[in-house]
This record gives structure tokens, C-alpha cells and sequence, in this order.
């Protein structure tokens, strides 16, 4: 598995990551089949795992994926020394549904069970704040960041969903080092929006959410010409050649594909051998923009 920085860390991670998401919402795999997806990555040389406190089914399940990736690497027979675990804050999960909290008061005491839900021994490695609530500024909502920096419970921050403004504003309250937001063939925002070429520009790690287009894109990846063409040429399934397009986008793009099946996190991960060229690139380019 080919490595990057984290930012400006100093600390490496795998080219691809393996997103958590999957394993814990509505119609999840048996533990054991998820504990045995996270060591499969763990096998192929993943050491990026992205999770959040709303990988769940509902606010009575909380927490549950970085509990569920906690006790894989607990139970993993090799060396984790070097795994990043980034998990995120800010969003609740009422009845099921997705909405933002940025109540500062809530993100102070959601970092500290994430801590605990991670294994608490260790600083966590990287929290971001999951999505800007318009109720809270975002020096408000990241001041217990910054505190949980300061107190060993944070080593990194990121922030997830902002824009280029609110980056910079983040950036004036802590040090950021990732940046997550949604990027795909099918979703170019951040294109047109700067923040690929500001991460780029400010060695900020970009993490691409939704790097396939989604559950239903993603079962639909065969009928699009040119990935289905490329992906014949190249003798490689179609989610590579997805991933490989993001991986020719910029050297900061870190995907994190989400997995629950070993067939698919050992396929996704295998993406970064493929290799595309300028001229593939924009002719995915040309062919997928909405």
C-alpha cells in the first residue's frame, strides 16, 4: 500500500483509508464479519480508519462504530502502532435522521466518550468537527477542540463539510490538518468551490465522503460507459477505477471508501495501484459532471 502525510504531521498514512460508516447503521453486518473486514484492511496495509460518533443506528446507539473499531484493533494479532483512527463530532442522530449540533457544551462531552469509546489510553488521533452548525460560530464550536488539544484527549483536528471562509476561521481557533467533504466524479464542489486547491495550497490532507457516489450510484458504476470501458481495458472493477480517478485529482486526496463485505474492502483497496492517465482523467471528466 503506497503511503501520504497527514497534513503537515509528519505522520503517514495509507493512500486509502477504510471508512466505518457501513458496519454500524440501519441493516449492519454480525460483528464478527465487520471485526473481520477492519483486519483484512489492517492486512493490506490500511493504517487510516474513519469513523464518527453518528456511525450509528440512533442516539440510543451512539458511539458505536468507534466501539466496534476499537475492539478490532484490540483483538488484531499484528502491530497497530501506526493505525490513525479519525472520528468526527457534531451531528446527532434523532429517530434515525442526520442533524447538526454545534452546541459547545455537547462537543465538549462528545469527544470525551469518544475518547473512551476509542479505548481511552491514547490521545485521539484526529477529531473533526462533522458538519458547521449555523447556530453556533465556528470558534464557539471548536473551542472544546482546542481544549481537548490542550488536555491530551485531541492529538489532530479537521474540520468536515466547511467551506474555504470557514476553514480559515477554524484555522485561527486550532491547528487544522484534514479536510472532509463530499468529492466524486458525480459531485465536483470542491472544484469550483476552491477548498481542493486551498488544501492542496496549505498542505491540509483532503478526505473525499461519498468517494463512490453512493448506495445507489454504486450499484449502477457498470452502466457508465467510460468507467465501464476503462475499467475492461485496465482488467479492474469500476470502484477502482472511481477511487483511481480521485487518487489522479490531487496528491492531498485521501479516499476512505466504506466497507462491510472482505470482497469489497480487499477490491477498493487494491485502486491504488491503478494508474490513469491526464487524458482518462478528463475523459471521465467530461462524461460523468452533472
Amino acid at each position: 500500500m503506497e503511503t501520504k502525510q497527514l497534513g503537515s504531521t509528519g505522520v503517514t498514512i495509507s493512500a486509502i483509508g477504510l471508512g466505518g460508516m457501513p458496519m454500524s447503521l440501519s441493516g449492519r453486518p454480525p460483528e464478527s464479519q465487520a471485526i473481520n473486514v477492519i483486519h483484512k484492511a489492517l492486512d493490506l496495509g490500511v493504517t487510516l480508519i474513519d469513523t464518527a460518533d453518528s456511525y450509528c443506528q440512533d442516539e440510543s446507539d451512539k458511539h458505536h462504530n468507534e466501539r466496534l473499531i476499537c475492539k478490532a484493533l484490540q483483538q488484531y494479532q499484528g502491530d497497530t502502532s501506526q493505525v490513525t483512527v479519525a472520528t468526527k463530532g457534531g451531528l446527532m442522530r434523532p429517530n434515525g435522521s442526520w442533524t447538526r449540533n454545534g452546541n459547545p457544551d455537547h462537543l465538549r462531552q462528545t469527544i470525551r466518550v469518544s475518547f473512551e469509546a476509542l479505548g481511552g489510553t491514547k490521545p485521539i488521533d484526529v477529531w473533526q468537527y462533522h458538519a458547521p452548525d449555523p447556530n453556533y460560530t465556528i470558534e464557539e464550536a471548536l473551542a472544546p477542540a482546542k481544549e481537548a488539544v490542550d488536555e491530551g484527549l485531541i492529538r489532530f483536528v479537521g474540520v468536515s463539510n466547511f467551506s474555504v471562509e470557514q476553514i480559515k476561521q477554524a484555522r485561527d481557533v486550532v491547528e487544522i490538518v484534514s479536510v472532509q467533504n463530499q468529492y466524486n466524479p458525480w459531485n465536483r464542489q470542491p472544484e469550483s468551490d476552491g477548498v481542493l486547491e486551498y488544501c492542496e495550497t496549505e498542505g491540509l490532507t483532503f478526505f473525499p465522503w461519498s468517494p463512490l457516489g453512493g448506495s445507489r450510484r454504486v450499484s449502477k458504476l457498470e452502466d457508465i460507459a467510460v468507467i465501464a470501458q476503462l475499467a475492461k481495458e485496465k482488467g479492474v472493477s469500476v470502484y477502482q477505477i472511481v477511487l483511481a480517478w480521485l487518487l489522479a485529482k490531487s496528491p492531498c486526496i485521501v479516499p476512505i471508501p466504506g466497507a462491510s463485505k472482505l470482497s469489497s474492502i480487499d477490491d477498493s483497496l487494491h485502486a491504488s495501484e491503478v494508474k490513469l492517465s491526464e487524458a482518462e482523467v478528463r475523459k471521465i471528466d467530461q462524461q460523468t459532471s452533472s
